[in-house]
């Protein structure tokens, strides 16, 4: 940005990269790329998936039919598994999660959840807020059935208010006649106190249902928008930072892939045991907020 040098930008965001993808990229080319290591990771076949769910908090890249449907077309998949499309902004992959789990629950599995992002193609110079915080990525995790004792989902939590909806928005562009570009409608101050107050209630519910609280909970993997907002989350429910695992630094905002490469990199970081527990939360436009406590197996 011509007004803006790098070092300001890092300043007020604490983001120092971010990626976006090339021109022959799509949102279900990267989802497919993404699923294909978690499957690798799960030592499992494609074949042995009963159920594909896409997240994308801009839609993905057809509004008819379902881009769940050409992520399973790269990834070799026909007429074994169904998909659809989930979108619930920046808590897309905690919903997908969610999801999947119950299905695994009442007997249909695997379940291949995958939250893929191109926000890239949806900000523009001209709003500066969207456009410098704003990266391309995708997070995939295969959810299966476990033993008893073993991994598992302990709680889930999710709630939304929307009459607050226009807070951070895209809209249609069959409608306005103009270019689908993501919006900020709220300050960043009254931003944070929205979502302050969105993760303090999906926690709560979390730790009444577990018995846990904010010490009790191993690792955290939250949701970030910013480098700032991460910092102010931490400072206000007093977390402890060594249990944080960031990645806006180095990605900027990823809207639901947030949680997913957050968890990817936290798993792969050779500091997780098993009996240990994740928490993973977010809130995004909608406004959605939720939680979901996970068991290492």
């Amino acid at each position: 940005m011509p007004d803006r040098s790098v070092a300001d930008v890092e300043t007020r965001t604490g983001i120092h990269s971010r990626w976006f993808a090339g021109p022959d990229d799509s949102t279900a080319s990267q989802a497919a790329a993404a699923i294909a290591k978690a499957l690798a990771a799960a030592d499992m076949p494609a074949s042995a998936l009963r159920r594909v769910i896409f997240a994308c908090s801009t839609g993905g890249d057809y509004t008819l039919p379902a881009t769940a449907n050409a992520v399973l077309d790269l990834l070799g998949i026909d007429g074994t598994a169904d998909c659809f499309d989930l979108n619930n902004a920046c808590v897309g992959f905690l919903s997908g999660l969610d999801v999947a789990a119950r299905c695994v629950a009442t007997g249909m599995g695997p379940v291949a959840v995958v939250a893929s992002e191109m926000p890239s193609r949806h900000i523009d110079p001209s709003d500066p807020r969207p456009y410098v915080v704003f990266g391309d990525a995708a997070g995939a995790a295969i959810v299966t059935a476990a033993a008893p004792g073993s991994a598992a989902v302990l709680a889930s939590a999710f709630g939304n208010r929307g009459s607050l909806r226009d807070t951070v928005h895209m809209r249609h562009g069959a409608l306005t006649g103009q270019r689908e570009d993501i919006r900020f409608n709220k300050s960043n101050k009254d931003i944070t106190e929205i979502a302050m107050a969105g993760l303090g209630q999906v926690a709560a519910a979390i730790f009444a249902e577990t018995g846990l609280d904010w010490s009790g909970v191993d690792w955290i993997v939250p949701h970030q928008p910013n480098g700032a907002m991460l910092g102010q989350i931490a400072d206000h429910f007093g977390l402890d930072h060594a249990k944080l695992i960031p990645v806006v630094a180095e990605t900027g905002n990823i809207g639901a892939a947030s949680t997913a490469v957050g968890l990817d990199r936290l798993l792969h970081s050779g500091r997780v045991h098993p009996g240990q527990t994740i928490l993973l939360i977010g809130v995004g436009s909608g406004l959605s907020y939720g939680a979901l406590l996970y068991r290492v197996g």
